[in-house]
């Protein structure tokens, strides 16, 4: 057996193949451009350089810093508190406002709502959307149905102390009692098709005359003896067209026999008091503010 590689040569360009055929078609080896393995070797040693400069690899905790210490945290950091420093006296301006008489201040009213709804995209839209229009179990802050009230106080005290959440002990609190296992089957259908009458929907009269002695009986004290619902307890009114959780009877039914328990964060810690007054004046001026 021969010490030295035998070559195959391919007959027509004179070329070594690699050994590599493909139906009877054999594959030249040919070197590879120039200008190729230059641009190759250029992106190693950039590559290497960058990793020595900038972060890159990955550790356990965290990554390589890189010997320039850049950051692209930082980089946003230092843009916030460039943007926070020109906006100093105009947020200290809000944060020292009345809400109540904010509208008068035309430029401090402006900056309100424009730096409120930079605040609600980037901490409350995840819940109540984009658009502030809400979803299955997230208010709509659009309409003027408000569950604990409407106005600048009421809105503010929400976002600062949050909503049955137990990190504030100023949220606001309320709880329904499941009926599941206190109404029977049929009582359950003879409340639901009440609330059905109440707001104007297609229903049983004779059930829903049964279940109107059930509601005065077990439901008023929260909702009302007319069901149009206690703001001081944050109990919806159930006689207008406008559901959290829905309002159909599959979705009342649902209510009546587990109740519902929705939570909001309180945002007192994590917002400034400017940034709570702003998107405080954003959240009014939508349309359902009072």
């Amino acid at each position: 057996m021969s010490s030295e590689t035998e070559h195959d040569i391919d007959d027509v360009t004179g070329i070594d193949t690699t050994g590599h055929a493909w139906d009877g078609i054999k594959e030249l080896n040919n070197p590879l451009p120039r200008w190729w393995l230059y641009c190759l070797y250029l992106t190693i040693i950039w590559g290497i350089g960058y990793s020595i400069a900038y972060p890159a690899w990955p550790m356990i905790s965290g990554a390589t810093a890189g010997l320039l210490g850049y950051s692209t945290r930082g980089e946003v950091a230092q843009d916030i508190a460039r943007f926070e420093n020109a906006n100093a006296d105009i947020s200290a301006q809000l944060a020292a406002a009345d809400l109540n008489t904010l509208v008068a201040n035309e430029d401090l009213n402006r900056y309100a709502i424009s730096a409120g709804g930079a605040v609600f995209r980037n901490n409350c839209s995840q819940c109540h959307g984009s658009g502030a229009a809400g979803a299955e179990g997230y208010p709509n802050l659009l309409d003027d149905d408000w569950l604990w009230g409407g106005d600048f106080d009421n809105i503010a005290y929400t976002v600062r102390h949050g909503i049955r959440n137990e990190e504030d002990w100023d949220a606001r609190w309320s709880e329904m009692t499941a009926f599941d296992e206190i109404f029977s089957k049929d009582e359950v259908e003879a409340v639901v098709q009440h609330v059905l009458a109440i707001s104007g929907q297609p229903h049983d009269a004779a059930l829903a005359g049964t279940g109107s002695v059930l509601f005065l009986d077990n439901c008023a004290a929260c909702h009302g003896d007319t069901g149009t619902g206690n703001r001081d307890l944050g109990a919806p009114n159930l006689t207008d067209a406008i559901w959290l959780y829905g309002g159909d009877a599959a979705a009342i039914e649902e209510t009546v026999r587990y109740a519902r328990f929705g939570v909001m964060p309180p945002w007192g810690e994590r917002l400034s008091e400017a940034e709570i007054k702003a998107v405080t004046a954003y959240v009014h001026q939508l349309g359902g503010g009072e």
